[in-house]
Order: C-alpha cells, then sequence, then structure tokens
C-alpha cells in the first residue's frame, strides 16, 4: 500500500490560495487527498510527481514550495496565526494560544519559539500582533465597520487596546489612519 506525502507551500493565506493550488494539481495529475493553507497531502510518495513542474506552476502564482523542515514549521504557524486573526470566533474555546499552537503542530511550544525566532527575526507573538493590525488596516480601509465592531471582530479587549497597538505599528492611530489619502498596507506573505 503506498504512503502519503506532505507538501508545504509558501503564501498559501485564503481559501481562493487553496483552489489556485488544487487547479494546477489538477492540471498536473497530481493525485492528492487535501489541500489546505500551506499543505497538499498526496496520495503517493513524492518520488511518484513530478516536484519541478509543481514547483514553476506554484511560482507563476507567488507560492513557492518548502522544503526545509525549519521553514515547514514557520509556514505552519503562520497559517494557524492567520486563521486566527482571520476567523477569531471559530476558534471560541481557545484556551492559550502557545499550548493550542504546540497542539495543532505537535511541537513543544519552546522549540517552535526559537525556530520562528530565528527564521523570521521576530516573535510569535509580534508576528501576530502585525497580523491582527494588517487586517485591521484592511477592515479601515473597507469602511464597513466601526472601530468598535473591528476590535470585536479581532477580539480585542477594547478599542483602546486596538488603538495603541495599532499607533504602535503604523504610528497613526486608527482615525488617522483612515483619513490618510495614501495607506500602505503589506501583503500577507511580507509580514
Amino acid at each position: 500500500m503506498s504512503q502519503s506525502y506532505k507538501l508545504y507551500i509558501k503564501n498559501m493565506v485564503c481559501p481562493r490560495c487553496v483552489m489556485a493550488v488544487q487547479d494546477i494539481l489538477q492540471m498536473l495529475n497530481f493525485p492528492y487527498i487535501e489541500v489546505r493553507l500551506g499543505e497538499v497531502v498526496l496520495k503517493e510518495p513524492k518520488e511518484h510527481y513530478d516536484l519541478e513542474a509543481l514547483k514553476a506552476e506554484l511560482h507563476k502564482i507567488g507560492f513557492e514550495l518548502i522544503e526545509d523542515q525549519h521553514l515547514q514549521v514557520v509556514e505552519g504557524i503562520k497559517n494557524i496565526i492567520i486563521d486566527l486573526v482571520r476567523n477569531p470566533h471559530e476558534h471560541p474555546n481557545l484556551y492559550n494560544f502557545s499550548t493550542y499552537l504546540a497542539d495543532k503542530l505537535k511541537k513543544n511550544y519552546r522549540y517552535l519559539s526559537n525556530v520562528f525566532s530565528e527564521k523570521e527575526g521576530i516573535t510569535i507573538e509580534k508576528y501576530m500582533i502585525r497580523q491582527r493590525i494588517e487586517y485591521a488596516k484592511e477592515l479601515l480601509i473597507y469602511d464597513e465597520l466601526t472601530l468598535s465592531e473591528i476590535a470585536w471582530k479581532l477580539n480585542y479587549s477594547s478599542v483602546a487596546h486596538l488603538s495603541n497597538q495599532f499607533k504602535q505599528i503604523t504610528g497613526f492611530s486608527p482615525t488617522a489612519f483612515k483619513k490618510l489619502q495614501q495607506r500602505d498596507r503589506n501583503t500577507l506573505d511580507r509580514l
């Protein structure tokens, strides 16, 4: 019986990314079991696939196959954080972030923290704050929610807490940011 094999892909940050990777796998006739943010589970060992063709197709749409184990861990952390930031209320029983992350990745949190800091140059916590602020910027630009609603959506304890972190990261209050003509946003892969 064949064994499945997991591939890790950098820069997958949304459901459209999953669909784009599925399209590539189908185009290349790669039988797969599942595609999730940052991961593809193939039906067979990697030797049965033309990974160079996959790398080329992924590169065309801004994705990258990750072969280094530490970078795979980093990408797994990033994908979990993006999901938590974008969908915080889908995780209502999130008991403790570090324990949750360790449980999800089946690794010791200290190891995860060390690898992430070494590879990214910032802590997991700072990365999570950057993700939250980047999402807050997006929501402010859309101008569909009040600041209170944005604070709730992002699971902040108060508007003041959101505003303080926002100013620390961007140099602007959320209100001042909204008034800017040119509002800079970072793509998720650049955070």
